[in-house]
């Protein structure tokens, strides 16, 4: 059990940015100044972790969520809110700039999918947010490494076992039912797609 709790830690989604901005500088042709990565370092790390997680906790104090796993749909919705701004932010400033276009294209392509979550809400279904999140990255290195004509096994192999084990970890500690794990590695796969093709 505790295994499974580090995992969802881990790979918690609002740790996913960060995970994906330091693979995508590893493994992108363009010649990025280390100054440049650093201060994109900085701000994907402040924005999509340090921001959600200060919201999380004036949403516990104001007794507005019971816990920071956010588990049921009325306490999802406020900040799912806040990170579709914040991608939405995000994405229309990096697709602006050549070199980092496809990391716009990642935050718009994550946005779609957190339209969907929403979406389902009306259907009282809650995906799995970290399935989703894992699964959008893992989709979004296969379409990027296939369209750069570069090798993907050695970033998607990785990617997908760690979806695996993560949407495993989900199931073993009944946070999901399978149908949601199931719908969740879709929705993120799905909604790369999605921007790839319209972006």
């Amino acid at each position: 059990m505790r295994f499974h709790k580090l995992i969802s830690a881990l790979l918690h989604p609002i740790v996913i940015p960060t995970i994906g901005l330091v693979c995508f500088l590893a493994l992108t042709k363009e010649r990025i100044p280390q100054p440049v990565a650093y201060f994109l370092l900085s701000v994907i790390f402040v924005t999509t972790y340090l921001v959600p997680l200060l919201f999380l906790f004036i949403l516990k104090r104001l007794k507005l969520i019971r816990n920071f796993q956010v588990s049921t749909i009325s306490e999802r919705k406020i900040p799912l809110f806040l990170m579709l701004i914040i991608f939405t932010i995000l994405g229309r400033n990096l697709i602006a700039i050549p070199t980092f276009k496809p990391l716009g294209i990642l935050f718009h392509g994550t946005n779609i999918a957190l339209i969907v979550v929403y979406l389902l809400f009306f259907f009282k279904i809650k995906t799995s947010l970290h399935v989703i999140s894992m699964s959008s990255l893992f989709m979004f290195f296969l379409m990027y490494c296939t369209l750069q004509g570069m090798n993907a096994i050695p970033v998607i192999i990785p990617l997908l076992l760690l979806t695996g084990l993560l949407a495993s970890s989900r199931l073993c500690l009944k946070a999901h039912t399978p149908k949601e794990v199931y719908i969740a590695f879709f929705v993120g796969i799905g909604s790369q797609c999605i921007a790839f093709a319209f972006l």
